[in-house]
């Protein structure tokens, strides 16, 4: 039988075919990229977040499938009021969300897109869909969510509601210039295939970068009860309230202080090695990356719109970004005040000279865009391969 020409399978192709073109103009940078960090292809993807593709240029008034679970995504991260909403989000699984794209929704997607440094229109452009499509963390963004569990802007950076942070810690009473917190892995809770030893010297080096730049130290304990931050890996409902979804989508996430809890989902490829070494797999997520970050939450920082910064909410596949930036250090110090120690400037210097000749973090920026688009290419191509 011969296939007629379709319309909506020409559109489709024009679609494909203009993004390999904009791809194919992304300018290469002298910049230290992970291996394959450029060019990833997904294997696979969060499943509900995978067809967020489909809404590309949706827009206040659309009636699409799908929009309602978008609507569910933004109440779990802090953008559309709901009821049950938790400290840091919630998965909004037992929220009736239609399927209107209606004012609410509008105002969610400029929050989100201002959010996160993205071009602010209120429609789902594809740079916003790729945003959304990240791998991120699971706390809420500062978006205003209801009270109590409303967050506390201040510049870039941001804070929990309330400003918490550690008073003191099981290790010492706070009092002196440096404050003790310990910290202790799951017996029970771990992933096989990263050995104890790797995962140690990854969360001490995360530890460490935080303590570089405020007076409080960290320190190991083999008590996992009384510790003040306690570690492990989890998969799906793991009885905080806050389900992991396997592969991609949350990777981790972590309460404000003092609460302490540290959960990683163990659904990820986790990779423990210097610059993925021996780490075969395309999404493969970084250890140290996503430790140095859910800490920063532990201490008590929110998610910051600064794209550079280790509190930035998502983290592509195969890419390492564990170097506390000024917009971290500066959210950080104000709660805790500076390590003597700390040479500010020097970070500061050391930045601007990155910026200025376009290495450091903007290639690590720029791979995450890339890989954000190749994964929006790869969901396109699938739409494509259905249509024809």
């Amino acid at each position: 039988m011969i296939r007629f020409f379709s319309y909506s399978r020409f559109t489709t192709f024009l679609l494909l075919c203009s993004s390999l073109l904009y791809l194919s103009r992304l300018p290469l940078l002298p910049a230290r990229i992970i291996p394959d960090a450029v060019t990833v292809i997904p294997e696979t993807q969060n499943a509900t977040w995978h067809n967020f593709v489909r809404l590309i240029d949706a827009g206040k008034g659309s009636q699409l499938s799908g929009v309602a679970d978008l609507k569910r995504y933004f109440h779990r991260f802090g953008y559309l009021e709901g009821t049950n909403f938790s400290s840091f989000g919630s998965s909004g699984s037992n929220l009736n969300f239609s399927d209107l794209f209606d004012g609410q929704l509008e105002s969610a997607v400029l929050s989100y897109q201002r959010n996160l440094g993205l071009t602010v229109t209120g429609k789902l452009d594809s740079a916003t869909v790729s945003a959304i499509m990240s791998p991120r963390c699971g706390v809420a963004d500062s978006a205003s969510p209801p009270s109590p569990s409303k967050l506390h802007a201040t510049k870039r950076f941001a804070y929990f509601y309330g400003r918490p942070r550690w008073q003191r810690g099981s290790d010492g009473d706070g009092d002196g210039e440096t404050m003790t917190l310990t910290y202790a892995f799951s017996p029970d809770h771990r992933v096989g295939y990263l050995s104890a030893k790797d995962v140690r010297r990854v969360f001490r080096r995360a530890f460490d970068r935080w303590s570089a730049a405020i007076p409080v130290s960290f320190r190991e304990s083999e008590e996992y009860g009384s510790a003040d931050i306690k570690i492990g890996w989890y998969r799906g409902d793991h009885g905080d309230g806050e389900a992991f979804d396997g592969v991609l989508g949350v990777l981790a996430h972590a309460f404000s202080p003092e609460n302490g809890r540290l959960h990683l989902d163990a659904a990820e490829t986790w990779a423990a090695a210097d610059d993925f070494d021996g780490v075969t797999s395309r999404v493969a997520v970084d250890l140290e990356s996503v430790a140095t970050h859910e800490i920063g939450h532990v201490l008590g920082l929110a998610h910051s719109s600064v794209k550079e910064a280790v509190m930035y909410p998502s983290l592509s596949p195969r890419m390492k970004k564990v170097e506390l930036k000024v917009d971290d250090v500066e959210g950080i110090q104000a709660l805790y005040g500076s390590n003597p120690n700390f040479k500010f400037n020097s970070l500061l210097a050391s930045e601007n000279s990155s910026n200025s000749h376009g290495v450091g973090m903007t290639g690590v920026r720029r791979s995450s865009a890339a890989w954000n688009h190749f994964a929006l290419l790869v969901c396109l191509s699938g739409m494509l391969l259905s249509c024809i």
